[in-house]
């Protein structure tokens, strides 16, 4: 094979490439870290996001919840929330726990399954705050 035959095939490969579409742009942020903007919220928002409708949802165990819970909230163990059915996937919920961890891992659950407007309070204390 001459050295042409081989060259010819290799350029042709070189412009085809060359004149190609660019790669689009990388987003700057992720979907996942727009659509969980300002999930964390204060005691302040938190009780006005309650009086404006969204369900208050203590995640932490029954056994818990029976001791000491906010007033109007409705108990959700983190460990089955995923099971349950907590109205419209677009409602407001807001989420807490004892310390804000669990608060955390119910809302990724939940958002998982399509819940759109999930905010984390954190703690309980924090309604307080």
């Amino acid at each position: 094979m001459s050295r042409r035959s081989l060259v010819l095939p290799f350029l042709v490969t070189v412009l085809v490439c060359a004149c190609a579409s660019p790669p689009a742009p990388a987003p700057t942020e992720p979907a996942s870290a727009a659509a969980t903007a300002d999930v964390r919220v204060d005691g302040t928002k938190a009780k006005n996001l309650v009086t404006e409708g969204a369900r208050l949802v203590d995640v932490r165990t029954a056994e818990e919840f029976g001791t000491k819970h906010i007033e109007g909230a409705v108990n959700a163990p983190v460990d089955t929330i995923g099971d349950r059915d907590l109205g419209a996937k677009d409602a407001p919920l807001v989420l807490y726990c004892a310390s804000g961890a669990r608060a955390a891992r119910a809302a990724t659950t939940l958002r998982a399954k399509g819940y759109t407007r999930v905010y984390e309070l954190g703690g309980m204390s924090n309604w307080e705050k």
